[in-house]
């Protein structure tokens, strides 16, 4: 649980830090107005504001969230967000019912696009020939 927990945190973390550091990120929140939660069957979560071009985070749940991901369980929940793969195992977990989203699915993709700026960026040697 405490895992679950401090990942909730850290995402928060995260993303502050791609907005203020990387112009594409600042440009891709810029005028976006989202309140979302992620959080646990049991009901162990963290609701997330945009607004103004920042995030900020607080334990607990909000009543009228855009939409929610709800994990079966916190250990499900940090396997799942912490995963290198995390698109497939996003998808495995909504087919294996590990993971419910409900709401406003045009947000949750977008949501998707912002999390892609926490992917690391592979950076292509000129000596690389495989990448061409």
């Amino acid at each position: 649980m405490l895992k679950f927990k401090f990942l909730l945190w850290i995402l928060n973390q995260l993303l502050q830090r791609q907005i203020k550091s990387n112009p594409d990120c600042a440009r891709y929140v810029a005028g976006k107005e989202l309140i979302f939660q992620i959080r646990t069957a049991s009901g162990v979560g963290r609701c997330y504001a945009i607004r103004d071009s920042a995030i900020r985070s607080s334990s607990g749940l909000t009543a009228n969230p855009e939409f929610t991901l709800s994990f079966n369980n916190a250990a499900k929940g940090f396997e799942i967000l912490s995963a290198k793969d995390s698109q497939a195992a996003f998808l495995r977990g909504l087919g294996s019912k590990d993971l419910t989203i409900t709401g406003d699915f045009l947000e949750v993709m977008w949501f998707q696009g912002l999390t892609a700026f926490l992917q690391p960026q592979k950076v292509i040697s000129p000596y690389d020939r495989t990448a061409f």
